[in-house]
Order: structure tokens, then sequence, then C-alpha cells
């Protein structure tokens, strides 16, 4: 089941649902404001899978773009929802933009539970009674920072379960995390895969902070997309809401089983860009490379390639695309999907020892001093991403190029390109010491 979580600015929203979700999911700081988009975090309670839905504080009375377009995401989130959690921060009492959210809700048809938060004492749960005026029923006193009544409302909330929740785990889905330098256009690319404005777009940097998740349908296969913060190096934003968001963004990519990369391509393929392909690589994903907004200028599409293959082994394939205008846009999320697949995909044995007999054969391996590296066998050892074992007499016989030569070959054989694989070469036991 979805449960929204709703309520005007700093009332504690993204501390609640880390305290709920038993982690820190959601970006928490003492500025206001610091959720915009929704985000969709999984969890469970005695067995009853949920859905958070964490939003943007809600000020009605707020005209500015940014503003409503945190409002429009909050409303898209109670329509979605199964039950709707009115967060208030009880300590501070009663404010006009709480009771302009609860006139909002009071519309709605789902059930709401006013939550009155930072009740961080028991003996202040009498400030939870000042929220009956809100006409939204009985308000259960909660704190987020410290844990006090969150059991009893996850028991209110699975009270009203039905038959809502079911569905795949999110866990067992393939993940497609969206990844990029700020403002190259990763917002209004999900937007326009979704067709719907699932995150506010602003040409504003660092408009999103979290990682946001979706679940799609991709020509009949379920699958996770994953929008996250632009990625800078970090000392360009220690200490601040933007440092904690891109380590939510890192941490997307290490959950990740493809990464698109998102890149603008009216300032081509920058160093910067190849710094968070390589970042992706080193976790694992398969990558696919998106240059965006090529409506507005095409930039000579050979020589990013090879840009790209030079920093990246994996060899990404590199899609032309306009968010804006919807170019090239059907062929995104299938390539994604396939690379996920061949991801996972484990090769037989006897079809690596084809290659590795015929990558031989063409390119007999390096020697030093007279001794020649021998390969005796190989077999797939681990699978998301691809792992190999080759057997071999000695591995101080290896060069960095022949290895990259090996990779290539496998890769062109397997149909590994956009895909991390990795090679140990093993010595054979009875071979360590000998000639």
């Amino acid at each position: 089941m979805k449960v929204a979580i709703v309520g005007y600015p700093n009332a504690g929203k993204s501390t609640l649902i880390n305290r709920l979700a038993g982690g820190r999911e959601a970006v928490t700081h003492a500025e206001a404001g610091v959720t915009r988009d929704r985000k969709e975090i999984e969890t469970e309670w005695n067995g009853v899978p949920l859905t958070l839905i964490d939003t943007g504080g809600v000020d009605l009375a707020a005209e500015d773009s940014l503003s409503r377009s945190v409002q429009h995401q909050a409303r898209e989130a109670i329509a979605d929802a199964d039950v709707i959690l009115h967060v208030v921060d009880a300590k501070a009492g009663l404010g006009p933009g709480d009771a302009e959210v609860a006139a909002l809700l009071r519309s709605a048809s789902q059930p709401v539970v006013v939550v009155a938060n930072k009740v961080d004492n028991p003996a202040d749960v009498h400030l939870a009674a000042e929220l009956n005026s809100l006409g939204l029923g009985e308000p259960i006193a909660v704190s987020a920072t410290h844990g006090l009544g969150t059991g009893d409302l996850l028991d209110r909330i699975t009270a009203h379960a039905g038959e809502a929740g079911d569905g795949t785990n999110a866990d067992e889905l393939p993940r497609i995390a969206i990844l990029g330098r700020p403002n190259v256009g990763k917002s209004s690319l999900l937007n326009a895969l979704l067709g719907t404005e699932r995150t506010i777009v602003s040409p504003v940097a660092g408009t999103t902070r979290d990682s946001i998740d979706t679940r799609i349908e991709i020509d009949g296969t379920e699958a996770l997309l994953v929008d996250t913060a632009g990625i800078r190096r970090r000392t360009k934003v220690a200490g601040t809401i933007d440092y904690y968001a891109q380590l939510r963004a890192e941490r997307a990519a290490d959950r990740a089983d493809v990464a698109i990369l998102v890149c603008d391509a009216s300032e081509g393929v920058t160093a910067e860009d190849l710094r968070i392909g390589e970042l992706a690589m080193k976790a694992g994903c398969a990558t696919l490379v998106v240059l965006n907004k090529w409506d507005i200028v095409e930039v000579d599409l050979d020589d990013a390639k090879a840009r790209i293959e030079q920093r990246l082994r994996l060899r990404p394939e590199v899609v032309t695309i306009s968010a804006l205008r919807g170019r090239n846009l059907q062929k995104v999320l299938p390539k994604a999907l396939e690379l996920a697949e061949r991801r996972a995909a484990r090769a037989r044995t006897p079809e690596l020892n084809r290659v590795l007999g015929e990558a031989v054969d063409r390119n007999p391996p390096p020697s030093k001093r007279g001794r020649r590296l021998r390969l005796y066998y190989a077999a797939q050892v681990g699978d998301a991403p691809p792992r190999i074992a080759i057997q071999v007499n000695d591995r101080t016989l290896i060069n960095r190029d022949w290895s990259y030569y090996l990779e290539n070959r496998f890769r062109e054989a397997l149909g590994l390109d956009g895909v991390p694989l990795v090679i140990d070469f093993v010595p054979r036991r009875r071979d360590r010491g000998s000639g």
C-alpha cells in the first residue's frame, strides 16, 4: 500500500520517513524546504509491504514557480496514495499553513492520519490535543527523532491495508539509475520517459536533491527507474545540503544494475562526465551514454565515442536524444533493460574456452625472459556483473595491454559492450613455482 507523507515545510516529514523505513533514505537538514520531488521508499510492517511517499513541504501561500512545482508533486502523491499522513510540528503548534493543508486533505477520498511530530518527551503528549481542531480525526503523537509512538503509527497505517500494496517487491526489479552532472537534463529525461511530470524540472542547477524511484513497465517487463541529484566533485559541495544529496546519488549507482549517463550535447563529453562514468563502472553498473539536447547542437559523434571508450573500458553504446522534443527516447529504456539482462547473463564454459583459444591464436600472449604466459581454462564464476576466472601458469607474465585485448575479445564474442567485465587470472596450482 502507498502512504503519502505531507505537511507544511520543516514539520519533520523526511525524518519521519527515515524512522519508519529504518534507515537514512531521505535527505534531512535543518534548512526548511530540503525535499522537493516526491520520493518512494519501500518498507514493511508486520508483513504488510508499504511504499512511503516523501513529498516537499506544502506552502499553499507561496507563489514562486519552484514552490508551485513542489505543491504539484505533493498533490500527485496524495492522488496516488492509499493512506495520507498529515505531519504537523506539535512543538511549534498549529500555524495557518497547517490549516490550509488540512482543508485540502478533508476533500480526499483516502483515510488521513494526523501525525503530531516532535513530541520528544512522553510528558509532552498533550501537545497533540490541539491538532483535533484540524477536523481530520484523532492525532497520534510521535517523535520521528527518537522513535516515540512510531510503532503505533505503523499499526494505524496498516489497519487500512485491505487489498492495497500487492505487486512485485522493488528489490527484485532491475534498477536503472539516471546519472550525470547538474542541469544536463536528467529530470527532463525521466519525465519524458514516463510521459508525466514525475520530478521538478528547473533551469536552476541542483533542483533534484534526492534519488527518486519510479516503477515502470518496458515492453511488458517491470523495472525501477531512479532519478538522482547531479554529481559534482565532493570538495565543491562539502558541508551543504547538496553534499548529502550527492551521497545518495552515489549510493543509487552502487545499488543499480544499469546507469544511464546523461551528458549535455551542447558541451560535448566532459572530463566530469567521464568521471561519473567511471564511478558507475566501478560500482558494477552496465552503462548507456545518452547525449541530451541534441536538438540544440550536433557534436561529432565519432569523437565523443572515442573519448568515452578511451576512459571507460566497458565500451558503452551512445544514444543521441532530445528530452525536450522527444527525439530517440523510444530507444533508451529498451537498451537499458537489454544491458540489465546482459549483465545478469551466464556464458557456457565451452563458449568461454572457445573464445579464449581464438584470442590466443590471433594474438599470442606475452613472454618475459623466455617464459611465455600459458592460459589453460576459463569459467564464469560470478554474474551481475560477469566475472571470469582463467587458470594461468604465471600471473606476473600478464601485462595491461594484453589483458585489455583479451577483455575486448570476450566483450565482442559475448555481447558485453557497456557491461563491466571482471577477469581473474588464477595460478594453476600444479604450475606454481614450476617452469
